[in-house]
């Protein structure tokens, strides 16, 4: 391991040991913005160490992350805290619980109560602070992040996240669609549902291939049953197409009463198992073969 920079070696008073702190001098700190409608990401850079990272993905709320150029701490455990600045007398650290830290670019992501209570403490002037053991050796590391210029960049940040999607591709990877019912005609909950997937779908033109898996509860015969889970499967194709997927990235397969969510010895699991399962997958279009390059014509054919 090689030495600690002096810039980042300090004996902190309230510590009886000594401590390594990672942070960026006041006039050097920035913050940085950027996103999509899939993800926004405020980051601020840290001296010698790496950056702390808050992420907010479509249809989830905001998670800490912090990642390291360098292994500077071990694995295990660290503690978490939306520290109070040495101008806020008064004011005690908030422990926010620990965080589990990886061996890894990315050291640990926090649980997204941690994340938004981080960024409510920045309002504040309050500072992310990790604290956790060093990687070797039984030093004491600190890596704080600091609110200075955090409110214009905070603004950017809403408005990043003011256009996110309402969901993400894990959210609706694997959805269904209900018919409780017992009909084949899409209720106004199952329209709301595919508009969602809809919206993502639009949006993510890297998701080409949709599989409907239809259902049926076990009320009537095995064909009737098996009809029934057709047509429900046609249904949701056809919402589908309409609202422009294309025919040849849907595969329609059904079921009937074979693959129950629910025993079907009450109406109300019965409903459950009048349903649509959709999977959303994403496969990599085949490679067109390179047309091979025209002969030359052979002049002694055309004297």
């Amino acid at each position: 391991m090689r030495p600690y920079p002096l810039a980042v070696l300090c004996l902190l008073a309230s510590q009886p040991v000594l401590a390594i702190s990672f942070q960026t001098r006041l006039e050097k700190v920035e913050w940085q913005v950027e996103g999509d409608q899939f993800e926004c990401r405020l980051a601020q850079p840290i001296t010698d160490f790496g950056s702390g990272v808050f992420v907010r993905r479509a249809g989830e709320q905001v998670t800490f992350s912090l990642k390291a150029r360098e292994r500077w701490l071990g694995r295990g455990n660290a503690t978490l805290l939306a520290a109070a600045a040495p101008w806020q007398p008064g004011r005690g650290d908030i422990n926010l619980g620990s965080v589990s830290v990886a061996n890894a670019e990315v050291l640990f992501n926090s649980s997204q109560e941690q994340g938004a209570r981080l960024l409510t403490g920045l309002l504040e002037g309050r500072s992310p602070l990790v604290r956790h053991r060093a990687a070797m050796g039984g030093d004491v590391v600190e890596v704080r992040l600091l609110p200075a210029k955090f409110n214009k960049a905070y603004n950017e940040y809403l408005g990043c996240t003011a256009k996110l999607l309402p969901v993400n591709f894990d959210q609706v990877r694997k959805s269904l669609v209900g018919f409780p019912g017992g009909g084949v005609e899409l209720e106004p909950l199952a329209q709301a549902k595919l508009d969602i997937i809809l919206s993502y779908l639009k949006a993510d033109p890297s998701v080409n291939r949709i599989q409907l898996d239809g259902h049926a509860d076990n009320s009537g015969n095995r064909l009737t049953n098996r009809d029934l889970s057709r047509r429900r499967a046609l249904a949701v194709m056809e919402y589908l197409k309409a609202n422009g997927i294309p025919a040849e990235q849907i595969t329609l397969r059904f079921h009937g009463e074979r693959y129950p969510l629910a025993p079907n010895n009450k109406e109300v699991n019965r409903a459950k198992n009048r349903r649509v399962s959709i999977f959303l997958d994403r496969v990599p279009e085949a490679a067109t073969p390179p047309v091979p390059a025209a002969a030359p014509a052979d002049p002694a054919a055309t004297s």
